[in-house]
């Protein structure tokens, strides 16, 4: 008797706890914000997360009625950035940026799928190859054949372990049935120079670093690495079109805050976030850096990212890969 007498106290008092809390998060959302909002980028200035972050920044501060302060924190390939985010109160005035593979390191302090309130897509931007313009094989099927006629002679440049850029030449090679040579650099940057001066003859780069460059003259674009083509250079084909089906490599952008967040400010920051993307000049302005817009709910960026965390630890695993 005692036992259900507690059992039944305790139910009276969840409720009351329960129906307390509702009215307290509805009253935090309806008074949200109320002071100016940290906007985390886990990467330096300049770089196609930055652009992401502050075109994203100046749009939810013109929503919101208050201003979305851009915080770059760069190091340890966005580490420091993504702990922060992920270490900030759950209270709605820090968010970030995040990107795909930013939890697979093991140094990594935070876990992708469980410190964040994933509030929704921002964009994608597919693994773009590219070569310098006096490379011989112009399309990924002569990439492949040169590769298999001269076993890891052929170099690749791309940026370092842990990102997904490192990883999707590892992915190329296993699905090509090739070994290359992986030359690393330190960003996109340094990459696409040494592409231009044929330091390296191929870079597995990211469209925003080098869309400029092709439109130039001074790349020759090969393929990208997504089911899609790219609305920012529609002609260049996919991997699948050119003749290497599941080679896909897809780096996602997202907003996120801290873990915790109530519910009613994620859905004003969806809204806010998809009625930005919405917006045809907003829009323009992702196509033209090279990136696709990709609106999403915060369910459905919750679900791309334990798809796509565990699609690349899972090819981390099987090739039994050493991860920084």
């Amino acid at each position: 008797m005692a036992s259900s007498m507690f059992r039944a106290g305790l139910a009276a008092s969840a409720l009351v706890i329960g129906s307390t809390l509702i009215p307290f998060t509805q009253a935090v959302a309806q008074d949200y914000p109320a002071r100016r909002i940290s906007l985390i980028v886990p990467f330096p200035p300049g770089g196609g997360v930055d652009l992401v972050g502050r075109l994203v920044g100046q749009r939810l501060s013109a929503a919101l009625g208050q201003t979305v302060i851009v915080e770059n924190r760069g190091g340890a390939g966005g580490m420091i950035g993504t702990r922060d985010i992920a270490n900030a109160a759950p209270d709605g005035y820090t968010l970030g940026i995040i990107m795909t593979g930013i939890g697979l390191s093991p140094n990594a302090d935070y876990d992708v799928n469980k410190d964040f309130s994933p509030i929704g897509l921002i964009a994608s931007t597919p693994v773009f190859i590219v070569s310098n313009p006096s490379f011989p094989a112009k399309s990924l099927t002569d990439v492949i054949a040169l590769a298999k006629k001269e076993q890891g002679k052929l170099a690749i440049g791309t940026p370092p372990s842990p990102t997904l850029l490192y990883f999707a030449v590892k992915l190329f090679n296993m699905v090509a049935g090739v070994h290359t040579t992986v030359v690393t650099y330190r960003g996109t940057a340094p990459l696409t120079t040494d592409v231009i001066g044929n330091h390296v003859p191929i870079g597995f780069d990211t469209i925003p670093a080098a869309i400029s460059n092709v439109q130039g003259g001074q790349l020759h674009a090969i393929a990208v690495a997504d089911t899609k083509r790219s609305a920012a250079l529609p002609n260049v084909p996919t991997a699948a079109e050119s003749g290497l089906p599941g080679f896909d490599a897809v780096l996602y952008y997202g907003l996120v805050a801290p873990a915790g967040v109530p519910r009613p400010i994620v859905d004003r920051l969806n809204k806010d976030l998809r009625t930005a993307l919405a917006s045809e000049a907003f829009k323009k302005r992702l196509v033209e850096a090279g990136d696709d817009p990709a609106p999403s709910t915060p369910e459905a960026y919750t679900a791309n990212i334990k798809r796509e965390e565990g699609k690349w630890a899972a090819l981390i695993k099987k090739l039994g890969l050493t991860v920084e």
